[in-house]
């Protein structure tokens, strides 16, 4: 069984374009001026867009400074039954799966299962002997060399570990991936990890920034460091101790009355809902695939105590999931000077990556970049979901919806731009 069509799609792309907020009169610049979350402007950014027919449904959570401040939902989670967005609703976070799986794997780390810098092969005997596609000889046939260094798991933790980004590349490296059938949702993560090391690597470990399964292997890590298959790691070391009642793979029959439906947006503005019999293959049923880039769903409270767990330095409601200085190597850039290709990273703003979240590392440069505070963690989902962790100002925000492709609408950017238009250091400058 192969992968849904559309977890074959790589979540993020470049934001698009909305006028920027004038700086809060008085603000001193460069100076955090977070004083409020203004309620009100964020209700008529978020309601706005679903007046407009732009989304289907919306809706947010912010906290700050340990408690709520604000909540909201818009328009409707199934269009077609006329069931409105709720703060229960379930949606598919697709890629903010990742997060979770980074927060898992670094537990281990805490507990000395593994170094950042130790070679993948260490654990993951397949990876051994990997080899660097370097194109074709004269009769047509795969000219594979070794890498410089091995692959680490560093890299695989911030995407620079040479995977391919998928099955799109063109030629005979194309087809080499593809060749390992490696999108299937009927495999365990076990085959898959064995498949990927059968494909080689699109370039040497290090050396880019390309986003990929890479996050998969992670999750096969965890099974192996902790005994554990993933799902089930999960469940016992972050969604208990969190309270996550509502985040998994699997609906179960009495959550399938919440779960939002899934729309695709034409580049003229229609929406048009997924069959539900494809929006939802995965999650109807336990399926052996338990992937670490994609697949949970979850609901704005359940994710929201993943985020002030974050930006409470690993800790929430006295139960601590990560030491403060995990968070911190997690929150902290990590890419390589020699990585200068990085893929669609630039168009998220001036951004570096961490462990498993891209990494604010300087204020938005212009009026078309997304406001956002430097130093603050976040990212996103293929059907435009979007969280953030802001230490500065002790802001967690989590942002629903469901629709594809990613950022058709500006949502993301009027949204970031309405929780911080009182925030001199943080608000994208004027036109």
């Amino acid at each position: 069984m192969a992968r849904p069509f559309l977890c074959m799609l790589l979540a993020g792309a470049f934001a698009a374009l909305v006028p920027a907020p004038a700086i809060a009169a008085g603000a001193e610049p460069g100076h955090a001026d977070v004083a409020r979350v203004d309620r009100a402007r964020i209700d008529t950014v978020l309601g706005g867009l679903v007046d407009s027919g732009a989304l289907v449904g919306a809706s947010a959570l912010v906290w700050q400074d340990g408690q709520e401040a604000y909540f909201g939902a818009f328009g409707l989670a199934d269009r077609e039954a006329g069931r409105p967005m709720a703060r229960d609703t379930l949606v598919q976070i697709f890629s903010m799966t990742k997060p979770v799986t980074g927060v898992a794997l670094m537990q281990l780390y805490e507990q000395g299962k593994f170094q950042l810098d130790d070679p993948v092969a260490k654990y993951l005997p397949e990876f051994d002997g990997v080899r660097v596609y370097a194109g074709a000889d004269v009769k047509g046939r795969p000219i594979l060399a070794a890498p410089p260094r091995p692959i680490t798991v560093r890299d695989l933790m911030r995407h620079t570990a040479g995977f391919a980004g998928g099955g799109s590349e063109p030629g005979q490296f194309g087809d080499l991936y593809r060749k390992a059938d490696l999108e299937r949702i009927d495999i365990t993560l076990a085959e898959a990890s064995r498949r990927l090391a059968s494909v080689p690597l699109l370039y040497p470990p290090g050396t880019r920034w390309l986003y990929s399964s890479a996050v998969d292997v992670q999750a096969r890590l965890v099974e192996v460091l902790s005994g554990q298959p993933f799902d089930r790691y999960l469940q016992e070391h972050v969604f208990d101790p969190l309270r996550m009642g509502d985040t998994g793979y699997v609906l179960h029959d009495g959550d399938r009355g919440r779960i939002a439906a899934l729309y695709t947006r034409s580049d003229d503005g229609v929406m048009t809902r997924v069959p539900d019999a494809k929006a939802f293959e995965f999650n109807r049923r336990d399926w052996p695939m338990k992937p670490g880039g994609w697949g949970l769903v979850s609901t704005l409270d359940d994710y929201m105590r993943f985020a002030r767990m974050l930006v409470d330095g690993g800790e929430l409601d006295g139960v601590r999931v990560l030491r403060p200085e995990t968070v911190r190597l997690m929150a902290s850039d990590a890419l390589p000077a020699a990585a200068t290709d990085r893929s669609w990273l630039p168009g998220k703003g001036q951004v570096g990556f961490g462990i498993d979240f891209a990494v604010r590392t300087a204020p938005p440069a212009n009026a078309e970049e997304a406001s956002g505070e430097v130093g603050e963690f976040f990212w996103d989902g293929m059907a435009n979901t979007l969280f953030w962790v802001d230490p500065l100002n002790r802001i967690a925000a989590v942002l629903f919806t469901q629709y594809v492709p990613f950022g058709k609408v500006p949502l993301h950017k009027a949204f970031r731009d309405a929780v911080y238009a009182d925030d001199s250091s943080a608000a994208a400058p004027r036109e």
